[in-house]
C-alpha cells in the first residue's frame, strides 16, 4: 500500500487556545507531520496566525485552511500567498474557499452568488499574479485594470521561494469538486468516509482531472478528521456527536447546506432531515442525540491505536494522500498524546 502523509488542522485560532496551538503546531513539526492548516471564519484570520505558527517552526509546512474569497481580492491573496512563502522558506499552502452565504453576505458584504465561476475567475488572478506577469484581467466578476482610468498592468514584486505554491480549494459538491480536479492542485475536505469516497469525492474529482488532461496522480487529497484515542467507542463517538450535528443541522440555511447534503449523498438522507429540523429549532443536544454512531466512526478516527491504524489504511485506499488530524483533547497534554498516536498508528499501518 502507498504511503500517505500526516497534517494537523489547528482549526479557529483564539478562545484562550493560542498557547496551545502553538504548542501543538511546534509538536507536530518535531514529529515529522508534513502540514499544518490554520482556519478562519469571523474572528482570528489565517494569514496572521500561519506567519506566527512558520515563525516558530522550522520543517512542517504551513496552510490556509481556508482563506476565505470573499475576504481579499484575488490580488491581496497573491500578495499574502507569495509573502508567506517567502516568510517561511518555501513551505506555505496556498488554501482558498468561498464559505458560505452567511458569512459572505452578513460579514463580508459580498454576495454568495455564482461561487464556482468566482473562484475559477479567482485562481486565474492569483495564477497569473503569483507568475509575475503584468496583471490584467476581463472577467464576469474583475477587470484588471479597470477601463477608462489611471490603472495600468502591474507585476507582483515579492519573488516567493518556488515557482509553483501548491493551491488548494475547500469542495464538498460534486460541480465544486470536479472544478477543483480540473483547475487546483488538491482539495480540502471534510466529512470524508472513505466507504463512501467514490459516489462523494472522487468520481468528481477524476472528471475535473480529465477535462485538465490528467489524473489523480500527484493531486493531493486531504480530508481534515476529528481524532481521540481511547477504549470506550461509543464515549468517544459522543464527543463528536455536537461537531457533527452543528455542520448537518446548523452550517447554512435549512435550503443551503452542503454539509447535510453531504449527509445525504452518503445515504444518511433521514438522520440529515431531523438532525437539521432539531439544529434550526434550537434544540442542539436533541440534534447530537439524532447523530447516526455510524456517521461519526465513518467520518473521524476513533478507538485504540490500532483501530485508527486499521482506518487509516482504509483512507489510504480510498485515495487519501495526506491525513489532516483534528485531534480532541480538553488539555493539551491529550492534543500532543492523539498528535504522537496519530504517527505510530501511520508506522503500524505501514504507511509511514
Amino acid at each position: 500500500m502507498s504511503g500517505m502523509k500526516l497534517g494537523i488542522n489547528l482549526g479557529y485560532w483564539g478562545a484562550g487556545m493560542d498557547a496551545d496551538n502553538l504548542a501543538v503546531a511546534r509538536e507536530a513539526d518535531r514529529l515529522g507531520y508534513s502540514v499544518c492548516w490554520a482556519a478562519e471564519a469571523y474572528g482570528s484570520d489565517a494569514a496572521t496566525v500561519l506567519s506566527w505558527v512558520a515563525a516558530q517552526t522550522e520543517r512542517i509546512d504551513v496552510g490556509s485552511g481556508i482563506f476565505q474569497i470573499p475576504a481579499r481580492t484575488p490580488s491581496m491573496t497573491a500578495m499574502t500567498a507569495a509573502t508567506l512563502d517567502s516568510l517561511s522558506g518555501g513551505r506555505f499552502r496556498l488554501g482558498l474557499g468561498v464559505s458560505g452565504p452567511q458569512v459572505s453576505e452578513g460579514w463580508y458584504g459580498v454576495r454568495f452568488d455564482k461561487p464556482l465561476a468566482r473562484t475559477r475567475e479567482y485562481v486565474e488572478i492569483i495564477r497569473k499574479a503569483m507568475s509575475r506577469e503584468r496583471l490584467t484581467h476581463e472577467g464576469a466578476h474583475w477587470t484588471l485594470p479597470l477601463p477608462d482610468g489611471p490603472g495600468k498592468p502591474i507585476k507582483l514584486t515579492v519573488h516567493p521561494v518556488r515557482e509553483h505554491i501548491p493551491l488548494y480549494i475547500a469542495a464538498i459538491g460534486p460541480k465544486n469538486l470536479e472544478q477543483t480536479g480540473e483547475i487546483a492542485d488538491g482539495a480540502l475536505l471534510v466529512f470524508f468516509a472513505p466507504e463512501h469516497a467514490e459516489e462523494t469525492t472522487l468520481g468528481a474529482l477524476r472528471a475535473g482531472r480529465a477535462k485538465a488532461g490528467k489524473d489523480l496522480g500527484g493531486f493531493d487529497i486531504v480530508p481534515t478528521v476529528p481524532m481521540a484515542v481511547g477504549d470506550d467507542i461509543d464515549g468517544l463517538a459522543d464527543l463528536f456527536r455536537p461537531y457533527t450535528a452543528l455542520y448537518v443541522g446548523g452550517m447554512g440555511s435549512a435550503k443551503q447546506n452542503f454539509y447535510n447534503k453531504l449527509a445525504q449523498r452518503m445515504g444518511y438522507g433521514k438522520a440529515a432531515a431531523e438532525i437539521q429540523e432539531k439544529y434550526l429549532a434550537g434544540d442542539k443536544a436533541g440534534a447530537a442525540a439524532a447523530v447516526p454512531r455510524d456517521l461519526i466512526d465513518s467520518t473521524t478516527l476513533i478507538g485504540s491505536v490500532d483501530r485508527i491504524a486499521d482506518r487509516m489504511q482504509a483512507y489510504a485506499a480510498a485515495g487519501v494522500t495526506t491525513l489532516s488530524l483534528a485531534p480532541a483533547g480538553f488539555t493539551l497534554d491529550e492534543r500532543i498524546a492523539s498528535l504522537r498516536a496519530g504517527v505510530e498508528a501511520l508506522e503500524r499501518a505501514g504507511l509511514a
